[in-house]
C-alpha cells in the first residue's frame, strides 16, 4: 500500500488530547484536523479522506451524530471511522458499532497499538477498494464480452477455443457447442493463401498483436468479410496464456467498396475494364514486356456500321450487340490478354507475351472473322464488321498515351482502306498523319481569317461571242506562300467537315458577288463547284434555299452547280433525288469532267443535269489525238441525243476553239479565252472581250 498518498481526518474538539498520536501518524500519512463535528463534515465533503478518527464526546454535534451523517452520504459512507473515546462500557461500543464504526481507540492512548490498528484498517480498506475495482472491471469485461456488437473468441495457448460471445454466434452461425475445443481455422474461407496466415502468425508472435481484414466462411456456407484484431495474453512468466480475437462483420462495406471499384474501373455495360483500368494495365504490360523481353501488341478496334444499327434498331439493341461483341472477342483471347471498352463502339486489346512480330495476326484475324458472322439480337439479324489498328511494343518504343494514339491512327487507316481489316502502324504513316493534321489546322485557321478568295473564269459562246457566265474558282491567299491553287489544299480536306464548310462558303460568296455583277450585266450567271460530301448532306437543299432567299433579286436559274461525274456515280439515285430537289428551286446543274467516269453512258439518263462539261484532258490533245477527237464528237452527239447542253473546258488556243465550232460545240472556257480573274477585273474584261471574241467566229 502506498500510504504516503493516504489522508486521515481527525475530528476532536480538543486536539491536544491526541497531539501525540497525530505526531506519530503524520510521519506516514497526511493529517487534517477539525475541532467540531460541523467543520469535520465540511472538510470531508471538500476532499474525502481515506480514514476518519472521530471523538465521541464533543459539544454541539457529537461524534455519533457526525457518524450518522457520514454514513447517510453516498459519497462518504464507505470511509472507515475509528471512534476515539474515554468510555469503555459495552453499551457505548454497541451503539457506535451500530452506527457503522470500524474500530475504537480508547483514551489514554497506547501509541503503538493505536498506530497498528490504523495501519491495519487502512491496509484492509486499500484491499477492499482494490477488490471493488477488480469486481467492477470484471463486470465491465463481462458486459463487453456478452453485449459487444463485435464477435469475440478466446483460445488457450494451443489455440483451441474456450469461449465465445453471442456476437460470435450471430456473425458466424456457430454455437459454443460447435466450436469449443476447436481451432478457429474452421472459419477459414480459402480466399487467403497459406502465406497470408503464416505472415499473420509471424507478426502476432513478434508483436503480441495483429490487425487486418480477411474473408471467413459462415456455418451455412456463404462468405463474409471481417476486420479482426488478435492479441496475446501472457502469464507472469511471459508464456502465452490465451489468445483473444475480436472481429466485426464488414461484408457490406467490402461489397460497397467492390461496387465502387467496379464503377471506377469497369465498363458498366459490358463488365470489362474501362479506360481508367486500361491505363493501369497498359503501364503494367509495358513493364512486363520489358522485363520478359517479349513483344506486346496494342490493338484499337472500332466497329463498322454500328451507328446504323442504333439508327435502325434503337440503342437497346445496340447495347445488347455490344455485349455480344465483347463476349465474342473475349473468346478469341488468352488469360494474359486484356480487353477494354473505352467508349461507344471502341475497344482496346492488349496481346501480351508474343515471341514474334507477326504473332498478333492470329488473334486479330480470328476477331475479324468472328465479328463478321451475323448476330441475332431480339430476332433481328445484324451484320457488322470491325476495323483494327495495331501497334507493337517495344518496336514502337513510346509511352502508353502515344501507343494508344498510334493504334488509333492505324485503325483509321484500316477504315479508309475499306473496313473489315487490320492495319499495322508505321512511323512514316504517323509523320504523314501529323503533317495532315497540321494542314487541316492551318486551313481551319485560314477560314477564320478570311484568307480564301474567289477567282472567275468566263464561259462564252464562241459562235457569237456572248458571255454565258463565269465559273467561280476558289484560291487561298496564303500569307506566306501567296496565291495557292485548289489542288494544293482541297485534297487535304476531302470528305471532311471543313470541306462542307468551305463549299458552303463558296456558294455564299459567289451569290454575293453575282448580286454585284448583275448590276453590270443582268444576264450573267455563275457556276459553283460543289463538293460531293456537301451535296449529299441532309440539309443541303434547305441551306441552298436560304442562300437564294438572301438575294431575292437573283433569279435561281442564274446559279449553276457543277458536280463531278466521277463522284456522283457512287450513289447515282441519291444524288439524282437531291439534284431534282435543287432544280425545283430553279437551280441548274452541270456534270463536270464528263467522260472520265466508267459508267457515264449507263447513268446519264438518271442525272438531271442541264449541261455536260467535256473534260479538258480530251480537249488538250484533240488536234493531234484522233481518239480524243472521237470521244469529243461522241460526247457532243450524246448531249444532243439527251437534249443537254455541252461545254468544252481547257480551250487553250484559237485553233482549239475553231475546231470545236466546226464539230458543233459552241460553248467553251479556258486559257485561250481568259485566265481566272478576281471579281473586280470582270467589268474591264467584258469590255475587252467584245473585240477579242471575233477571232473565234467563223470566217
Amino acid at each position: 500500500m502506498n500510504s504516503t498518498r493516504l489522508k486521515i481526518l481527525i475530528i476532536d474538539d480538543t486536539p491536544s488530547n491526541i497531539q501525540l498520536l497525530g505526531e506519530v501518524l503524520e510521519q506516514k500519512y497526511i493529517i487534517q484536523i477539525a475541532t467540531s463535528g460541523e467543520r469535520g463534515l465540511q472538510l470531508a465533503h471538500q476532499d474525502p479522506p481515506d480514514l476518519i478518527l472521530l471523538d465521541i464526546m464533543m459539544p454541539g454535534m457529537d461524534g455519533n451524530e457526525v457518524c450518522k451523517q457520514l454514513k447517510s452520504d453516498d459519497i462518504l459512507k464507505n470511509i472507515p471511522i475509528i471512534f476515539i473515546t474515554a468510555l469503555s462500557d459495552t453499551e457505548t461500543e454497541l451503539q457506535s458499532l451500530a452506527l457503522g464504526a470500524a474500530d475504537f481507540i480508547q483514551k489514554p492512548f497506547k501509541i503503538e497499538i493505536a498506530r497498528l490498528r490504523i495501519d491495519n484498517l487502512l491496509e484492509r480498506e486499500a484491499l477492499r477498494k482494490e477488490l471493488v475495482i477488480k469486481e467492477q472491471q470484471q463486470r465491465l469485461a463481462a458486459s463487453v464480452f456478452n453485449y459487444s456488437h463485435d464477435g469475440i473468441a478466446i483460445t488457450n495457448s494451443d489455440n483451441q477455443i474456450i469461449d465465445i460471445n453471442r456476437s460470435f454466434t450471430r456473425i458466424t452461425g456457430y454455437q459454443i457447442s460447435d466450436v469449443i475445443g476447436k481451432d478457429p481455422k474452421i472459419l477459414q474461407s480459402g480466399q487467403q493463401s497459406d502465406k497470408f496466415y503464416q505472415g499473420m502468425w509471424d507478426y502476432l508472435l513478434k508483436h503480441n498483436n495483429w490487425s487486418g481484414e480477411f474473408w471467413n466462411k459462415h456455418k451455412k456456407g456463404h462468405l463474409f468479410a471481417v476486420q479482426s484484431s488478435i492479441a496475446i495474453i501472457r502469464n507472469a512468466a511471459g508464456d502465452i496464456d490465451h489468445f483473444v480475437a475480436i472481429f466485426s462483420d464488414i461484408t457490406l462495406r467490402k461489397t460497397h467498396d467492390e461496387a465502387l471499384k467496379r464503377i471506377a474501373y469497369f465498363d458498366e455495360l459490358t463488365g470489362i475494364p474501362n479506360r481508367t483500368l486500361l491505363s493501369d494495365r497498359l503501364t503494367q504490360a509495358i513493364a512486363q514486356t520489358q522485363r520478359n523481353n517479349t513483344i506486346m501488341a496494342l490493338c484499337f478496334l472500332d466497329l463498322d456500321g454500328f451507328k446504323q444499327v442504333n439508327d435502325q434498331f434503337g440503342h437497346e439493341v445496340g447495347d445488347k450487340l455490344l455485349i455480344e461483341v465483347t463476349q465474342r472477342i473475349a473468346r478469341c483471347l488468352r488469360k494474359v490478354d486484356t480487353l477494354s471498352r473505352i467508349g461507344g463502339d471502341e475497344f482496346v486489346i492488349l496481346l501480351l507475351d508474343l515471341n514474334a512480330e507477326d504473332e498478333y495476326s492470329v488473334s486479330v484475324e480470328r476477331i475479324l472473322n468472328i465479328l463478321q458472322q451475323p448476330f441475332v439480337i431480339d430476332n433481328n439479324s445484324i451484320n457488322i464488321s470491325a476495323s483494327i489498328g495495331v501497334t507493337l511494343f517495344p518496336q514502337n518504343d513510346n509511352d502508353s498515351e502515344i501507343l494508344l494514339r498510334h493504334a488509333d491512327q492505324a485503325m483509321y487507316t484500316a477504315k479508309q482502306k475499306g473496313k473489315n481489316q487490320y492495319f499495322l502502324f508505321d512511323a512514316k504513316l504517323d509523320h504523314d498523319l501529323y503533317e495532315h493534321e497540321q494542314s487541316l489546322s492551318q486551313i481551319k485557321q485560314a477560314i477564320s481569317n478570311n484568307e480564301f478568295v474567289l477567282y472567275y473564269q468566263p464561259k462564252v459562246n464562241l459562235s457569237n461571242g456572248n458571255v454565258q457566265g463565269f465559273e467561280a474558282l476558289i484560291r487561298w491567299q496564303h500569307p506566306q506562300k501567296g496565291l495557292l491553287a485548289p489542288a494544293e489544299f482541297l485534297p487535304i480536306i476531302e470528305n471532311s467537315d471543313l470541306m462542307i464548310e468551305l463549299s458552303d462558303w463558296v456558294i455564299a460568296s459567289a451569290m454575293q458577288q453575282l448580286n454585284q455583277l448583275q448590276e453590270v450585266n443582268s444576264k450573267l450567271a455563275i457556276s459553283v463547284n460543289i463538293a460531293p460530301c456537301h451535296l449529299i448532306q441532309k440539309d443541303f437543299v434547305r441551306k441552298l434555299q436560304d442562300h437564294l432567299n438572301t438575294y431575292p433579286n437573283i433569279a435561281a436559274e442564274c446559279l449553276e452547280l457543277e458536280v463531278l461525274e466521277t463522284a456522283v456515280l457512287d450513289d447515282v439515285l441519291r444524288v439524282s433525288e437531291i439534284m431534282k430537289s435543287c432544280m425545283d428551286l430553279g437551280v441548274n446543274f452541270s456534270l463536270d469532267d464528263f467522260g472520265t467516269g466508267y459508267s457515264s453512258l449507263t447513268y446519264l439518263k438518271n442525272l438531271p443535269a442541264k449541261t455536260l462539261k467535256i473534260d479538258q484532258s480530251f480537249i488538250r490533245d484533240m488536234l493531234v489525238d484522233s481518239d480524243d477527237m472521237a470521244i469529243i464528237v461522241a460526247t457532243i452527239g450524246l448531249a444532243k441525243a439527251f437534249h443537254r447542253e455541252v461545254i468544252a473546258e481547257g480551250v487553250e488556243t484559237v485553233a482549239h476553239g475553231k475546231k470545236l465550232l466546226e464539230i458543233g460545240c459552241e460553248l467553251a472556257q479556258g486559257y485561250g479565252i481568259s485566265h481566272p480573274m478576281p471579281a473586280n477585273e470582270i467589268k474591264d474584261w467584258l469590255l475587252q472581250w467584245e473585240d477579242e471574241s471575233k477571232v473565234f467566229q467563223r470566217s
